[in-house]
């Protein structure tokens, strides 16, 4: 892969559990992989294989600075029985270790508690894209006014959602959204009909935004910190979606002839609105996908993730999680964004996201703030994943 390349719009939809339209074929949802079982296409591997995660104490990788997000995940983890021994392993060698073992104990314990496999593609290949995301920081106000103008949405009372695995078990990540119309279910607004002067949404505001392309990719990214002008800072989370198709805005603009392919990335696409501001409704309306959000608890370390706790920065990846247990932790072998340099390290599958599909595919999570936005937006890179499962976990 060679050192400079273009660099990647940071679009990749962290709405979670993949929305379908409802107005579709339902011989359209059945996707190729549904046939395949869920975990099925993770392979039995060797520790010896794992590339990155080297044997002698010379070159080990630094397994603690991932410990806390191990830990962290262990807190929900530990209600689910396939997890509990090694949970309750883990955490009484924290306490032995008086919360800081190093990475020769940690990689004992993983040896001694867990079964490490190969994550592959339908194909076979073991190879697959890894891409990033990141946490936007935005400024804004719990009030509306001519400085900040643009409304997050809480969950709209009226949607509706639906499971589809309840009639069809093949399509266990899968759901409908919409809104009810008499006694018919039809799909729910779409971006251009929530922000119009309508305002079917109205009075389901919760925070308001200064600069809408911010609000933007905010929606695409899931999650993030509004700051206040008291100096406070809020954590707001993903808390549903429409159930609208995703359409990437800096694909758009790169079909138009509007930017390149070089160009087309999150700081681009920032500085095209600001150029085109009589241009920008209706770009932004050219997706109708619309995410609700809901503020989450002060103090959190960082966002919440698709497992139900905060995230750490540079130690997180999401995840299919159909190819990949919730919650498992991985080794993940790649290179720096835009580079060749190695990156190879250990984190945790603790995060889904929409457009994350398939066996060997990650978003790896850069932390908040813009520095970590421009690693987001420039990771685009070919990797390969290893997933380590208690003895116990049965992969058919």
């Amino acid at each position: 892969m060679p050192d400079v390349r273009p660099v990647q719009t940071i679009e990749s939809d962290k709405s979670g559990i993949e929305a379908t339209s409802i107005d579709g074929k339902l011989a359209d949802i059945k996707s190729a992989d549904s046939k395949i079982a869920d975990y099925s296409l993770l392979k039995p591997a060797l520790w010896e294989e794992v590339d990155g995660l080297a044997q002698t104490k010379q070159s080990l990788s630094d397994l603690s600075l991932s410990w806390p997000a191990w830990m962290q995940g262990c807190t929900t983890l530990i209600n689910k029985p396939v997890w509990q021994r090694v949970c309750n392993t883990a955490m009484q060698l924290n306490s032995q270790m008086v919360g800081k073992p190093d990475s020769e104990a940690i990689l004992a314990y993983f040896k001694q508690n867990f079964s490490v496999y190969k994550t592959t593609n339908i194909d076979g290949t073991d190879s697959g894209l890894i891409t990033g995301y990141y946490e936007p920081i935005l400024k804004g106000s719990r009030f509306k006014s001519a400085k900040y103008p643009n409304p997050l949405y809480r969950v709209p009372t009226d949607l509706i959602s639906v499971e589809l695995d309840s009639l069809f078990p093949e399509l266990k990540y899968k759901r409908v959204r919409g809104r009810l119309v008499g006694s018919k279910l039809v799909p729910y607004y779409n971006r251009a009909d929530i922000e119009s002067d309508i305002a079917p949404l109205k009075g389901r505001e919760f925070m308001y935004i200064d600069d809408i392309i911010d609000v933007f990719y905010l929606h695409v990214q899931g999650s993030g910190l509004v700051q206040l002008e008291s100096g406070e800072q809020v954590h707001v989370g993903y808390a549903d979606q429409n159930g609208l198709a995703y359409n990437s805005i800096g694909r758009l603009l790169v079909e138009r002839g509007e930017l390149t392919m070089a160009t087309a990335s999150m700081s681009g696409i920032k500085n095209w609105a600001r150029n085109n501001p009589t241009k920008l409704r209706e770009l932004l309306n050219s997706n109708p996908s619309y995410v609700f959000f809901r503020e989450l608890p002060a103090g959190l370390p960082g966002p919440l993730g698709a497992l139900g706790v905060p995230i750490l920065g540079e130690r997180v990846i999401a995840i299919d999680p159909k190819y990949v247990p919730l919650g498992s932790p991985v080794f993940l072998s790649t290179t720096e964004p835009n580079s060749t340099k190695p990156l190879k390290r250990l984190m945790m599958a603790q995060d889904t996201g929409g457009a994350i599909k398939g066996g060997v595919r990650a978003d790896f999570y850069w932390g908040d703030g813009s520095e970590a936005g421009a690693k987001a937006g420039a990771m685009k890179q070919t990797g390969k994943i290893w997933v380590f499962l208690p003895k116990e976990f049965v992969v058919k």
